[in-house]
């Protein structure tokens, strides 16, 4: 099994969704586009990337949504370097079609209130429903692994939900830790690096907003 040096996970940058809520009620969520700031958000990151890589392959996995194409685009990565797979497991969580601003304040309201993890949105999609494909997306990228020419770097352009389960899954964190973690920023870098001992960990911890509060002894 050849397992990467590195697994990289992005968020995408700052889009226009993330600057006016009330566009979700004229686009489509995965049509949106990044801002101008968003795009220097993401060539800054992109200058980052290619530095770590160097001239070594990577193998790329993208949300299928307008604003992570368009941050991968503006990596500037060498085409010859990578293989980019657009996949959908990674996509946002789903908050339902068309979006009126006030019901989704508030069903944020209510989802902050319940738990976002266990919290559904109406006509969209629970954290729990997004950890469970995310999931089903870690489980066929272990699968790359046993190619021995898998390149030594995996990199993941998605959005700060898909992230967070990301690592809830790979590190088998609880739901209370779950829930005490921020949102990475736009175009934020979080790593996990393969360590001698063969295990992976995580180059910095999420900001957390609160302590986890757990039911039980997985606390």
């Amino acid at each position: 099994m050849a397992r990467p040096r590195r697994i990289v996970l992005v968020r995408h940058g700052e889009s226009t969704g993330n600057v006016d809520d009330s566009v979700y009620e004229r686009e489509p969520d995965h049509a949106l586009a990044l801002t101008e700031r968003g795009r220097r958000q993401a060539e800054a990151t992109g200058e980052q990337l290619r530095e770590r890589f160097g001239d070594e392959h990577v193998s790329v996995y993208v949300s299928p949504y307008r604003r992570t194409h368009e941050t991968l685009r503006a990596f500037h990565l060498d085409p010859g370097l990578i293989r980019v797979r657009e996949e959908p497991r990674l996509r946002e969580q789903d908050w339902g079609n068309w979006q009126d601003r006030d019901e989704v304040r508030l069903q944020k309201a209510y989802r902050d209130a319940y738990g976002h993890f266990f919290y559904r949105f109406a006509q969209g999609e629970s954290g729990a429903d997004v950890y469970d494909r995310v999931g089903g997306f870690l489980e066929s990228l272990f699968r790359s692994f046993e190619d021995p020419d898998h390149p030594p770097n995996v990199l993941i352009v998605t959005h700060g939900l898909a992230m967070r389960l990301f690592c809830m899954r790979w590190f088998h964190w609880t739901v209370a830790e779950f829930e005490s973690l921020s949102n990475p920023g736009n175009g934020e870098v979080r790593m996990l690096v393969l360590g001698d001992d063969g295990k992976y960990t995580l180059d910095r911890p999420f900001d957390r907003w609160r302590d986890p509060e757990s039911y039980g002894i997985t606390g």
